[in-house]
């Protein structure tokens, strides 16, 4: 199989056979070699699974694809942001194969607002810089939708320099693999890269999705069909050693007992706030 790898040398376009090939192979290595949860997950609300950073080097790495990153800084004084292309040759050579562009910035609302460690540390906060912050989850009844409020406050932008510069980055190799090697079709976009709450938010009339299913997911989670996932509880572990946030602030902030008692309906506003505190 190692006759699949690209070979950008070449002016004739891929034959049929050989782009199947190509699949193939990606799809080999993603059953035999990556892992679930650490180079590719499954996100509540998409249906196909999503490349992440550590998937996009192996899969680039299979391919024998070197990564030349290129920063373009684009800060002002009250915003830092970075556009980064991450340009892919042929290892070994300088030929280029693709180019992946991604970028990132203090604005974004999870690098822009964080959640007030107290009632005091709001109300000492600039008028312009704080807010309330608007949201929603499933309740226990079928259907109930209940209205939450977050205290927030603007975090430092020169705090989360390195933290934006990095995501710039991975945006850019994610999209140098999807797009260079052509497995947007296996893969789709990471949900880090979607505005907040359109992971977790369904269509309008859309039912409880608590509600649904239920027999289905009581098959799928360990702890009967009501918390989240093996899987689910994977990926926040994952999200919040990333983050830097331990097990026991999140449990507090959520009042669990443990990370596996978090309610299913509860995994992507505890995605959001593993986004909203990583530094």
């Amino acid at each position: 199989m190692n006759d699949i790898v690209i070979r950008p040398e070449a002016q004739a376009p891929q034959t049929a056979k050989q782009i199947k090939a190509q699949v193939q192979r990606i799809q080999e290595v993603m059953k035999g070699v990556m892992k679930i949860d650490t180079h590719y997950g499954v996100i509540p609300g998409t249906q196909r699974p999503t490349l992440y950073k550590p998937g996009a080097e192996m899969l680039l790495s299979t391919f024998r694809v070197s990564v030349q990153p290129e920063v373009e800084d684009l800060s002002t004084v009250d915003e830092i942001r970075y556009r980064v292309h991450c340009k892919g040759l042929a290892m070994g050579s300088q030929i280029v194969i693709g180019v992946g562009v991604g970028e990132c910035s203090t604005s974004e609302e999870k690098y822009k607002w964080r959640a007030a460690v107290c009632q005091e540390e709001y109300d000492e906060a600039d008028h312009d810089r704080r807010r309330n912050k608007f949201g929603w989850k499933w309740g226990q009844a079928q259907g109930e939708k209940i209205t939450v409020r977050t205290l927030q406050v603007r975090q430092e932008p020169s705090d989360l320099a390195n933290t934006v510069l990095k995501m710039a980055k991975k945006r850019a190799e994610v999209d140098l693999a999807l797009t260079a090697l052509a497995a947007s079709d296996i893969f789709v976009q990471d949900m880090e890269d979607l505005p907040e709450g359109m992971a977790a938010a369904p269509a309008q009339g859309e039912a409880n999705p608590k509600a649904q299913s239920q027999a289905p997911r009581a098959r799928a989670n360990t702890s009967g069909g009501s918390h989240a996932t093996e899987k689910q509880v994977g990926l926040l572990r994952a999200r919040m050693n990333t983050a830097g946030i331990s097990e026991s602030a999140f449990c507090e902030h959520f009042k669990l007992d443990c990370v596996e008692a978090l309610p299913f309906a509860d995994v992507n506003p505890a995605i959001e706030w593993i986004g909203g505190r990583a530094k």
